[in-house]
């Protein structure tokens, strides 16, 4: 676990934690609607300041998601079972709205139906995601698929890809929270894949619309999930999506590599 980061010296490796950081909140973010770009994310992260002009929503946004992004290492690091209250830990540090409202529980499981319109080519149709009623008993059998996955360890990059498209899907297919579910599939179906050696797949916001078509295609294809059925039902229906996240790992991988040469570069300076 962490191997990106092995044979770093600790300043390229903080540079390299802060870089990931960096672009993982500004992506998945953005892909929400926050209008703070990759520079702004950085500046209030590192600096602690605003950006004029800009909302006070997207700033305790980028803040609340990087300190999501702690919580996930934290979790990794800690080696113990992923349960249903560090869901609940993670999306009070994701969902940013302090208003309370019982109809829009924070660190809970909705109580109101959610759906989402699909366009698949002229047509249009409302998409529901699962029921309030089912998502205990839902959420439960995502956690131990989470379980099994992690427990295998994702031992080359196929599986830890694999890994990260069963749960990213099968997540935002049951959709338990009110709001942020995007983000939090984002954020925790990375986990094996750090967990087997590997940077985080941050899905560029630039290919957004890409990346919703090939989540609906296979909603659309799978259907309402109902507890006691298949999370992921017909597999082969994920070959879109799954090729879409392998494109999009390109990024992180592109940062860990500038870091290595970094890295071979100061050696190299040092034997001389």
């Amino acid at each position: 676990m962490f191997d990106f980061l092995q044979n770093l010296d600790n300043d390229i490796r903080d540079a390299l934690l802060a870089q990931l950081r960096n672009l993982w909140t500004h992506t998945s973010t953005a892909i929400e609607g926050n209008t703070l770009t990759l520079g702004e994310t950085a500046f209030v992260l590192e600096e602690g300041l605003t950006i004029s002009g800009k909302p006070l929503k997207d700033h305790e946004e980028v803040v609340g998601h990087a300190r999501a992004i702690d919580l996930v290492y934290d979790l990794i690091r800690r080696k113990s079972d992923f349960t249903e209250k560090d869901l609940f830990d993670l999306h009070k540090a994701v969902q940013t709205e302090r208003i309370f409202d019982v109809y829009k529980p924070v660190g809970a499981w909705k109580v109101e139906p959610n759906s989402t319109v699909i366009i698949s080519g002229d047509t249009q149709a409302i998409f529901e995601f699962a029921a309030p009623k089912d998502i205990p008993e839902l959420m439960q059998t995502w956690l131990a698929l989470f379980q099994e996955t992690c427990k295998e360890n994702a031992a080359n990059k196929e599986a830890a890809l694999t890994a990260y498209v069963y749960l990213h899907v099968s997540f935002v297919r049951i959709h338990p929270f009110w709001d942020g579910n995007g983000r939090m599939a984002r954020l925790i179906a990375n986990i094996p894949v750090i967990m087997a050696g590997y940077p985080p797949i941050i899905i560029p916001k630039e290919r957004r619309k890409e990346y919703i078509e090939s989540l609906s295609e296979y909603h659309l294809a799978a259907g309402t999930v109902i507890a006691g059925n298949k999370l992921l039902p017909d597999v082969d229906k994920l070959d879109r999506f799954k090729e879409f996240c392998a494109k999009s790992w390109s990024g992180s991988i592109k940062l860990v590599d500038n870091a290595r040469r970094k890295q071979q570069d100061r050696n190299q300076q040092k034997n001389r």
